[in-house]
């Protein structure tokens, strides 16, 4: 009797839980479980490019997960007041951004063009509605040339997604539908269609009221508006 209770409430838990499931929006899981020492993966390479981008390592990018990764994860985790351990668990990789986006059932919501389209639309008004055109398509540009850089996850989602990474996802502008009128759909269109006022660029930031460090280490190549536009 226990036992047919049991499954009759897990058969509950199991058809309420799935339709969830099924709709849920993408979330953000960490690429792997941990890296740690004496590692050596793909992974270890990204982790260590991040950490060099941020100037806590000075080795080189092998790949190998050695004593001055070690040191170097150990520092970032002391700032980011984080257990330091040395040990990039799941807790360290996702504060460095090193995520990949999940969704369970049929494929990612972003899956198709017109997902990436209004996805990408919501990016650039939440960060650029207020620049010119040229600057609209500029900040869509920056984010699908992400999806081209090992440094960067490889779809218009994950890239948008990285925790920290767009101040439109974490002020919830990212979840405002874009009326198909709108000049920021528009923008999208043509970034997707290939227009790149950047010229390749990564990275943008407006110089007026940006506070990091870091940021103004990356070469300017272009200004569009308000922002910089660098590599």
């Amino acid at each position: 009797m226990k036992m047919l209770r049991r499954i009759l409430i897990l058969v509950v838990i199991f058809s309420v839980s799935m339709p969830l499931f099924l709709n849920s929006e993408v979330f953000i899981a960490p690429i792997t479980d941990r890296l740690e020492p004496d590692m050596e993966s793909e992974d270890v390479m990204k982790l260590q490019q991040r950490l060099k981008n941020w100037e806590y390592y000075d080795g080189k990018i092998s790949g190998v997960y050695d004593f001055k990764t070690y040191l170097a994860v150990r520092d970032f985790q002391k700032t980011y007041n984080l257990p330091v351990t040395g040990i990039a668990e799941k807790d360290t990789l996702t504060a460095m951004g090193l995520t990949t986006v999940s969704r369970w059932g049929e494929a990612y919501a972003q899956a198709s063009r017109v997902s990436d389209e209004q996805l990408l639309a919501r990016a650039i008004n939440g960060e650029a509605r207020g620049e010119p055109y040229e600057g609209q398509v500029a900040v869509g540009a920056v984010i699908l040339n992400r999806t081209k850089d090992p440094r960067f996850p490889k779809t218009i989602a994950g890239v948008i997604y990285q925790p920290g990474a767009f101040t439109a996802v974490s002020d919830g502008q990212i979840g405002v539908p874009i009326d198909p009128n709108s000049t920021v759909l528009k923008a999208a269109r043509d970034a997707l269609s290939g227009w790149d006022p950047t010229n390749g660029c990564v990275y943008y930031w407006n110089p007026a009221t940006a506070t990091s460090k870091w940021i103004w280490s990356r070469k300017i190549v272009t200004k569009i508006g308000k922002h910089n536009f660098g590599i």
